[in-house]
């Protein structure tokens, strides 16, 4: 079957603010390192008045999964909830001028566009401290049918996962895209995430869910094991789904038809800022899936895109990820 879109991505639609950061910051505010903590307008207005020079970018993690996968010369849409005002039109021509679809309808009244401030410390770690904004209110009638039909695989964000409505959304798309015959896949986000939802996503996953990604966190905290080798068992006892779990340097594990497969991280030219790595291996994993590569070669497609994107600051390519792809998977 033809498609007109390789995925869509499901997600918060957020710009991020950017800084270079000592982590005598983070003491100093109380942020935990390497997290990403949902704060309200006040606490995102009191960081920003403290905060050093910074840039401000178009984000969200399944933003820039489809980002990336345009990059790719994949066919890629969005669906994500922004306000009418100046960050909402920001998002909107960003995210446009990657090569992405993009057209849900921006809300005229409610909240303000969303936005994360990105926290960037010397070991290149990123401290994230997100007000949601807009995108709480992303409900089933942001989930436009003909694009979720017309696309191979459906990209869910776990981050959404919080309000009624966005459950609902995820269960429409769920639905559509089945009845169609097309993969769901779900990205677990955050381990703080599933902390939270562990129940509500281990239900979803069983009732359609085809594909899973996660790091070693989230994976662990998804089948509460106390060893990621545990968590990689329990997740290949689950035959009927592929798993993609990310190791850091240690590259990642593939999981289908049960049989785990170990591949290696792709060397950055150097290591600047980590923020997008797990979004951009989703890019390069999820091209490979719809283009029906075999696991390994979409594993090893998304460590390219991953080590691209932390060589440089931002959470979205600075070359082309075709170009780079071609060259080195040959």
């Amino acid at each position: 079957m033809t498609y007109r879109y390789d995925v869509v991505g499901i997600g918060n639609a957020i710009v991020d603010v950017i800084s270079l950061t000592e982590d005598a910051f983070l003491a100093r505010h109380g942020l935990k390192k390497g997290a990403m903590t949902l704060v309200s307008a006040e606490t995102a207005d009191r960081l920003y008045a403290d905060m050093g020079p910074a840039i401000e970018v178009s984000g969200g993690s399944a933003a820039n999964t489809m980002a990336g996968i345009a990059s790719l010369g994949g066919r890629a849409a969005y669906m994500g909830r922004v306000h009418a005002d100046q960050l909402g039109q920001v998002f909107r021509h960003d995210i446009r001028a990657t090569g992405v679809a993009f057209e849900t309808p921006a809300a005229t009244s409610g909240s303000p566009t969303a936005r994360c401030l990105v926290f960037v410390t010397p070991d290149a770690q990123r401290t994230m401290q997100t007000y949601l904004g807009a995108c709480v209110d992303f409900g089933p009638d942001d989930v436009a049918p003909a694009v979720i039909e017309d696309s191979h695989i459906v990209y869910l964000e776990g981050y959404l996962w919080d309000k009624a409505q966005a459950k609902e959304a995820f269960r429409k798309a769920v639905r559509v895209s089945h009845a169609n015959g097309n993969k769901v896949a779900l990205t677990l986000s955050d381990a703080f995430c599933v902390d939270r939802h562990r129940a509500e996503f281990m239900a979803l996953i069983e009732d359609g869910i085809d594909v899973v990604l996660a790091n070693e966190a989230e994976i662990k905290s998804l089948w509460q094991a106390s060893s990621i080798d545990d968590a990689l068992a329990a997740s290949a006892a689950r035959s009927d789904r592929i798993w993609a779990v990310t190791r850091s340097e240690k590259g990642s594990v593939v999981i289908g038809g049960g049989v785990p497969i170990a591949v290696p991280a792709e060397k950055a030219p150097r290591v600047v800022d980590t923020t997008g790595a797990g979004d951009l291996y989703a890019a390069g994993f999820l091209c490979g899936l719809a283009q029906e590569r075999p696991l390994a070669e979409c594993a090893r497609l998304g460590h390219i895109c991953a080590a691209e994107v932390i060589s440089h600051y931002g959470a979205r390519p600075e070359i082309s990820l075709r170009v780079l792809a071609n060259a080195r998977m040959k």
